[in-house]
């Protein structure tokens, strides 16, 4: 099958950003601003098309405004500065951080959407061919949403640095610190009611990222009122990980064994399996974790970053594999993949990124220092 050119040389902007958060943000608005441009409108529309008025994507909006104010009023400040970098509305600045949120709200069955999947996974020094810590994501969304995407580089006066992979317009998704704490995440379901109080989770992943101390990264996570069932997966350079499950209201954790921790989009902890029903998003989430853990753990002697990268390029149950082409969606008739691969080495201050990697699998290199 022949795809568009725009998935052949998806080229990530790397955006700069320093100073206070109103700068902050007037920056990034500025450096990736058609990108964000972009992004604003395509969920807005989804929003439109799945009825949720501009009247009603306003009450939402405003419901979400003291709950992030009362988390960090700093990261208001910075939307702010986006949406005056980018000349788009406040709001807008708003829906690209809470999509995940919002979509929550309108009116669709779970399947007319593309899942917001993705596989994650953390390799531990001990079992690194040269003693370094590996963690990597497949993010599965929307095509459009390689478009839309950056690499950001925050420089900071009163924290880490930090590097990250994100949508155009919010404030982290996937990425790591100079403190070498790292954090991906991947979609989860369930019955448990939402929140209306619950932060977006760019904000609570910003959060872990911006705190030089892994204690109070991981208490972000777990503590974090949520409107969403998600889960984050955390890791030091020094050699630890944990994934935390996050319903809105309650987490549970996961730990490493034999020294790898994966994870896809099924709830795997015994705890939360107990307290709540699983709502599975994706079905080959199933086998997509145990396919990455397989492949890293049938080499003899240790992982090197090669067949960790390899992992992620698995195709068993093509096209429902780790790594997903362009494909229409269960229902409707958008395309979903995995967007990118992002391959991080936090105490190298290393990150590789490849966009619609079943496409294309090139990677691009980005660095802490600059």
């Amino acid at each position: 099958m022949r795809y568009p050119n725009m998935y052949d040389d998806n080229i990530l902007p790397f955006v700069r950003i320093n100073g206070g958060p109103r700068e902050r943000g007037h920056q990034h608005g500025e450096q990736a601003k058609d990108r964000i441009q972009k992004a604003a409108q395509f969920y807005v529309g989804l929003l439109t098309k799945r009825d949720i008025s501009p009247a009603r994507l306003h009450t939402l909006i405003q419901e979400f405004l003291p709950a992030i104010e009362a988390f960090d009023a700093t990261y208001v400040e910075e939307m702010r500065g986006i949406a005056e970098g980018a000349q788009i509305p406040f709001e807008h600045v708003v829906v690209i951080n809470a999509r995940r949120e919002l979509l929550m709200y309108a009116r669709m069955q779970p399947d007319t959407l593309a899942p917001d999947g993705c596989t994650a996974a953390v390799v531990l020094p001990e079992m690194s061919v040269d003693g370094v810590l590996m963690h990597g994501q497949n993010w599965d969304w929307r095509v459009e949403c390689a478009e839309t995407c950056i690499v950001m580089h925050i420089a900071r006066d009163d924290g880490p640095d930090i590097l990250v992979f994100t949508e155009a317009g919010q404030l982290a998704r996937s990425g790591f610190n100079a403190a070498g704490i790292a954090i991906t995440g991947n979609n989860l379901e369930s019955d448990r009611a939402a929140m209306r109080n619950g932060i977006p989770l760019p904000l609570i992943r910003r959060k872990a990222l911006e705190t030089p101390h892994y204690a109070h990264a991981i208490r972000a996570v777990y503590h974090s009122p949520k409107s969403v069932a998600n889960n984050m997966m955390l890791s030091h350079s020094e050699g630890e990980a944990i994934d935390i499950e996050c319903a809105p209201d309650e987490s549970f954790l996961l730990h490493p064994e034999n020294g790898f921790l994966v994870h896809a989009n099924h709830w795997e902890s015994e705890v939360a399996l107990v307290k709540l029903r699983e709502r599975l998003p994706s079905p080959d989430s199933i086998y997509r974790g145990r396919r990455v853990l397989r492949h890293l753990t049938r080499h003899t002697g240790k992982i090197d970053f090669e067949t960790f990268r390899q992992a992620f390029m698995d195709q068993f149950g093509y096209p429902y594999a780790v790594c997903r082409p362009p494909q229409k969606a269960t229902s409707g008739d958008h395309l979903s993949a995995t967007a990118a691969t992002v391959l991080m080495r936090p105490a190298e201050g290393v990150m590789e990124v490849a966009i619609l990697p079943a496409v294309r699998p090139a990677f691009q290199r980005f660095t802490l220092s600059v």
